[in-house]
């Protein structure tokens, strides 16, 4: 955990911080400001957020500073993701953003314990650092990023956990899209319950 001078959380070390379109999962193509969160203690060899891994590189932002900037923007949506943000309590954050009436997303590995009030969870379990149960049960999207025919097998014994709303996805890994997006289509072809998702975002070259 990396909470020491966080304030409890009434400040956050921010990687980065923009406002574009989702560009992956059932939120693909939704108007949201992104909030990129420092410090993540998982590792995985595919990360395309490396830069987010080390806490210390990261200046502190109060969260009242993202507040006023996401009041001048149209679209009263935030999505946080990492790094891990759940290595931080977030329920400052979105009490603050909830005051501004501001839809809150998170894209977690939920690995640590769950903190913040969430209009959307999209868990996406990362096998070296296995999700918690509460984050499981309550999960709202189940987001696996497929690197390898591994992480197929390994999908479906997380489809089996999650809640029966939960709306399941098979994301290509970046790098190996070109090979794993057809195994994923033949997959979801005898898989019917699964969707395919793809990081539009960096197809269309916006942030």
């Amino acid at each position: 955990m990396f909470t020491d001078i966080t304030e409890n959380g009434h400040k956050l070390p921010l990687i980065d911080h923009f406002y574009t379109l989702q560009g992956e999962g059932y939120h693909t193509g939704k108007a949201a400001y992104f909030l990129r969160i420092g410090g993540c203690d998982i590792g995985c060899h595919w990360c395309d957020s490396k830069i987010s891994w080390n806490f210390d590189f990261h200046a502190l932002v109060s969260i009242h500073e993202i507040v006023d900037i996401v009041k001048k923007l149209p679209a009263k949506a935030v999505v946080v993701t990492g790094g891990e943000p759940l290595n931080y309590n977030l329920n400052p954050l979105c009490e603050a953003l909830k005051t501004i009436d501001c839809q809150t997303f998170i894209e977690t590995s939920g690995a640590p314990k769950l903190s913040g009030k969430w209009d959307w969870i999209c868990l996406s379990p990362k096998k070296n650092a296995p999700p918690t149960q509460e984050i499981i049960e309550v999960a709202d999207e189940l987001k696996i990023i497929v690197h390898d025919i591994t992480d197929l097998l390994w999908a479906t014994k997380y489809s089996k956990l999650v809640n029966n709303k939960c709306l399941l996805y098979l994301q290509p890994e970046w790098s190996q899209h070109k090979i794993m997006t057809p195994k994923i289509v033949e997959f979801i072809k005898q898989n019917v319950e699964w969707k395919i998702s793809i990081q539009a975002h960096k197809f269309m070259k916006i942030p």
